[in-house]
């Protein structure tokens, strides 16, 4: 029987992905190893499945001696208030928690691995299909969860090649839907919480920022064929996505029409915020034929709505971390040190910081 590890599978798409592996029949052991810096433990509290185990740790600290037929690596945040305010830990979670996996796999087995359409970085042709090598800084605000998130698909590629493992690699565009933090940050939970606490809807420049928005049945859908369901030759990057464009702005105005009494509020727009995201799905549709985003975003957000204000009635906190810049003399949580006398940057002097109205990473 086969034994399957997948790091972060108690986060938002990662929960969506262990219940469908729960299905199968052919593994003895599912092993989810989770921190829960962005995860939830709720989000797989409803599954009795004996098979399963729950790990609680950093994924590039676990150590086991069993060796997995098939890895699946989604641990890291996705949101740029989470990633922006701790780079070197998400950079650590994509590129050495997949060094780490790499070395846990048997020999010719499977690792799959969520990358995101942040690699194409601002791009300057849409919509972006799998060969295009972007438009990125890989210096700036958003560089960490970018580029550890291009840096591991090279080690996955390079380790295919030396190694004789197997890589899945997909690159996900805007993902959103029920199991969202409402505290996450993005454009979709961001309007969905603020239209649900303080009626004002936070929308960064002029809203005209579009993306690709896929719900989350329907990607988890795709990632379920390419990652184990359907026999595939080809590894990828394989783009998955909602190729219906919708701007900021429209998603703002939709989710203000739907909950009485909300209303909208332009601020700045945040540094090196994306102007577009589409995916080309030409790849998509001849490896996996028939499938296709089926949720329009009106039908999902209605969802989300639901389900976000459940969480929130039930308590949920719905304030994303500030991304704070640290400068010499802070510590992490902004405190001056003993020897520091220079105040951080915070959030009045640019909008770098949450609620970002404008999906980033996956």
């Amino acid at each position: 029987m086969r034994k399957i590890l997948v790091s972060g599978g108690s986060g938002f798409i990662g929960s969506y992905i262990v219940e469908r592996l729960c299905r199968r029949s052919d593994f003895d052991t599912l092993v989810v190893v989770d921190n829960y810096w962005t995860g939830l433990p709720e989000n797989l509290a409803h599954i009795r499945d004996p098979r399963l185990k729950l790990v609680n740790q950093d994924i590039e600290t676990f150590a086991t001696a069993e060796k997995f037929d098939e890895i699946i690596h989604l641990a890291s945040p996705a949101s740029p208030p989470w990633y922006m305010r701790e780079p070197i830990r998400t950079i650590s979670a994509n590129l050495i928690g997949g060094m780490h996996l790499v070395e846990m796999l048997k020999p010719r087995g499977r690792i799959s691995f969520t990358s995101t359409s942040e690699v194409y970085g601002d791009p300057l042709i849409t919509p972006q299909p799998e060969s295009y090598r972007g438009s990125v800084d890989c210096t700036g605000p958003r560089s960490s969860y970018d580029e550890s998130k291009r840096c591991t698909e090279s080690l996955l590629f390079e380790c295919q090649r030396t190694r004789g493992i197997e890589a899945r690699i997909v690159r996900l565009f805007n993902v959103y839907g029920p199991r969202t933090r409402p505290d996450d940050g993005r454009a979709v939970s961001n309007f969905l919480s603020q239209a649900l606490t303080s009626g004002v809807l936070t929308v960064y420049g002029d809203g005209a920022q579009s993306r690709s928005w896929g719900y989350v049945e329907d990607i988890v859908d795709a990632m379920e064929r390419f990652f184990w369901l359907d026999q595939i030759d080809y590894q990828g990057p394989l783009n998955i996505g909602n190729d219906r464009e919708i701007s900021v702005l429209e998603v703002a105005e939709f989710i203000a029409s739907i909950v009485p009494g909300v209303r909208l509020e332009f601020c700045p727009p945040v540094p090196q915020d994306p102007t577009n995201r589409r995916p080309d799905l030409t790849i998509c549709r001849q490896v996996l034929p028939g499938w296709v985003a089926r949720t329009s975003y009106e039908d999902g957000v209605r969802r989300t709505l639901d389900w976000f204000r459940s969480q929130i009635e039930g308590g949920a906190n719905t304030e994303p971390p500030s991304p704070i810049r640290l400068v010499d003399g802070d510590d992490e949580d902004g405190e001056k040190d003993e020897g520091g006398d220079r105040a951080r940057e915070v959030d009045d002097a640019q909008p770098l910081v949450a609620p970002i109205a404008a999906a980033g990473g996956a």
